[in-house]
This record gives structure tokens, C-alpha cells and sequence, in this order.
């Protein structure tokens, strides 16, 4: 069977005309497969997978809406997990097309839809929230041990959301929104006014704060981020306060340890109506791709310095991951997937499904 009917066979999801995604991680030198939560036009819930080199696709039903994913090193596995303030951990497989692990949250926890792990692919670091006192945690999982829960390392702090490593293999940068939530009041924000966000650094060896940088407004929740290769993190903020305020909605901080936020042209700023979702940094070039489905916007910047190179029209944008070759994969909470190119030039259309994919790939 030819790629295209595969692909229309096995998910139905029509013919996919995408690039090569060859891109590399420490330990796996070539990732085949794309990931992410998707739901369906009933308001179903799945996990997507698609390895577009071998013409594969499958999707698992899964109980809640999920939200971020992780790749394990050294594994066909990846890791998504339930959209905050979900419970659950689930484990797929690209190779065996299935999940292979649940992990629950355990008693008293929830998480907030992202993880990572070290560079052996051990070690998994997943954002979670202690229910009783709304304390920020990092559970660590191993995954050798059917992913066993290890320990917890304190973030003082409410809400971590997206976190990275860091190109040390030791530092861990998170995204912390300071958003207090409870799963008794769904997503419902309970601390608005004396919140606290920060972009963190915590060694995940000793559980350590090596750094702490607070938003220029105690409502700019940080949320999302990566990491470029020379140890540049770019983060987004989602603004928490009144709509006709405008605030910064990027931050950088560069390698040296200096933390600036980006200043966009007012008139855009305004257009993404103060929410940012995706970060994706390029591995080959100093470029960074923002989405912003509340303003239907990709932007492009350069990382080094956060200039503003490019503004595209784009609707819905949601997930975003590189290529391995200075572009990037973007999906559409429409059903549409996307490649942006790295010099700026307009989104190139792929394919549109009916599908709603969530706000990252993977």
C-alpha cells in the first residue's frame, strides 16, 4: 500500500503532503514520529501520532483532553499528558502503535500537561500541582521502573506549566504560571490578584533554585518556552489582567543569565489579545516561532535578540515544533497543519482535517 492510502487507511486522516522531519535529540538520532492531543468533531478525546517517513498513523481514545507531550531518548516512546488540571500520564509507543503505561497523578495531585526528561530517557520531569496548599511541584518518574514515581522537587510557587532542559543536562528551566487552581472548581482561577509567575531555573539533581526571574506584572502568567541550543530560553506570557491593558507578552533570557522582555509593535501586541500558546526555538538557526490562537498569529523572532522578522495571519494557531532544518511544523485548533518557513516567508498549508489538534506537537 502506497504512503498516502496508509495514512487515509489507518487514521483517516487524508493524505498527508509534509516535509521530512528528520530532526535529532541526545540519544535518539532520528525521531520519525509526530505527536499531540487532538479531539475529534464530537468532542472526542485522542492521542495523535503520525511518522510521516514511514507512512504510518494511529490514534488513541483517551479519557480526558490532554495537552503537551515529551519524547524519551533512546526509546520509540513518547509521554502526553491530561490538560490542567488533568490526573493522568500516558505512555505511547510509535513502533507498537498503542499505549503501553498509564501513570496517574496519585492522591492529592494533578498535573498541568507538560514534561520532560533527562538525556538517558530515565528520568521523566512532569509540572504538578498539590492540591491541599496549591504547592508547585516537579514529580519525577522513572521510567525504567514502569515509570514509578521517585520524588518531588518543591518550586515555591504556584502553577509550573511548560518546562525544558537545559543544554547542561542538569538545569531545568521553568515556565511558572502562579495561577492557583483547583480540580473541585475545573479551570477556574482562584488567586488572580496576588500572583506570582516567574521563568525559574531548578537543578534537577539537588532541587536547587538557581534562578528566579518575576514578570514586569504580577498577572503576566509565564506559561510556555524552549530552550535554543546555545542555552537561550524564550517564554510567553497569557496576560491575567484587564483586556484593554497592554503588557509584554515574551520574555528572553540569554545564556549569560540576562532577562529582558520583547517588545512587540503595540498594534500586534493589542492583535494577540494577550495570549501566547506554542514556543519552538530552531536547532540549526537563531530563529523562534510564537503561536497566538486568540490573535490567529505566528510570529517569528530572532533569539538572539527577540527582533520581531515576521507576523503572519495563521487561524487558530496552535502547536508548533522545528523541522531539524530551520522551519516549522504548526498545527490549527481548526484542523489545519502548516509549514513556516524559518526566513520569514507565509505559512505554507499542508492539509486541513477534522480534527481540532491542541496547542502543541510533539
Amino acid at each position: 500500500m502506497r504512503r498516502r492510502e496508509l495514512l487515509k487507511t489507518v487514521a483517516g486522516l487524508g493524505a498527508f503532503a509534509l516535509p521530512g522531519l528528520g530532526w535529532t535529540l541526545p540519544g535518539w538520532p532520528r525521531a520519525s514520529w509526530v505527536f499531540s492531543a487532538v479531539d475529534d468533531t464530537e468532542g472526542r478525546h485522542y492521542l495523535q501520532a503520525v511518522s510521516i517517513e514511514a507512512g504510518r498513523a494511529f490514534r488513541i481514545a483517551v479519557p480526558e483532553r490532554c495537552h503537551g507531550g515529551c519524547l524519551r531518548p533512546g526509546s520509540t516512546q513518547a509521554v502526553l499528558f491530561a490538560r490542567r488540571p488533568g490526573r493522568s500520564l500516558h505512555v505511547i509507543d510509535g513502533d507498537a502503535r498503542a499505549e503501553v503505561a498509564r501513570v496517574d497523578a496519585g492522591p492529592g495531585h494533578h498535573f498541568y500537561g507538560h514534561g520532560v526528561f533527562e538525556t538517558s530517557g530515565r528520568y521523566l520531569y512532569v509540572t504538578a500541582n498539590r492540591i491541599e496548599d496549591a504547592a508547585g511541584l516537579v514529580r519525577v518518574y522513572d521510567a525504567e521502573r514502569d515509570y514509578a514515581h521517585c520524588h518531588d522537587l518543591p518550586l515555591d510557587g504556584i502553577g509550573p506549566h511548560e518546562l525544558r532542559l537545559m543544554p547542561d543536562g542538569r538545569t531545568l528551566a521553568i515556565a511558572l504560571g502562579g495561577i492557583r487552581t483547583h480540580p473541585d472548581y475545573g479551570r477556574a482561577k482562584l488567586n488572580l490578584d496576588v500572583m506570582a509567575p516567574a521563568l525559574m531555573l531548578l537543578d534537577r539533581e539537588s532541587g536547587e533554585i538557581t534562578a528566579r526571574h518575576s514578570p514586569s506584572h504580577h498577572q503576566l502568567s509565564c506559561r510556555h518556552l524552549d530552550v535554543a541550543t546555545d542555552g537561550t530560553v524564550i517564554a510567553g506570557y497569557q496576560y491575567q489582567g484587564a483586556e484593554w491593558e497592554r503588557r509584554p507578552l515574551l520574555a528572553r533570557l540569554s545564556p549569560q543569565g540576562d532577562f529582558t522582555e520583547i517588545e512587540l509593535p503595540g498594534p500586534l501586541t493589542d492583535e494577540l489579545r494577550q495570549y501566547t500558546a506554542s514556543i519552538a526555538i530552531a536547532r540549526s538557526t537563531p530563529r523562534a516561532l510564537i503561536t497566538a490562537p486568540r490573535g490567529h498569529r505566528v510570529l517569528l523572532i530572532d533569539s538572539r535578540d527577540g527582533r520581531l522578522l515576521a507576523s503572519h495571519h495563521l487561524p487558530d494557531a496552535a502547536g508548533a515544533r522545528c523541522d531539524g532544518q530551520g522551519d516549522f511544523l504548526v498545527s490549527s485548533g481548526r484542523g489545519g497543519l502548516y509549514r513556516v518557513g524559518g526566513d520569514g516567508s507565509a505559512p505554507q498549508a499542508l492539509e486541513s482535517l477534522a480534527i481540532r489538534w491542541d496547542n502543541h506537537l510533539t
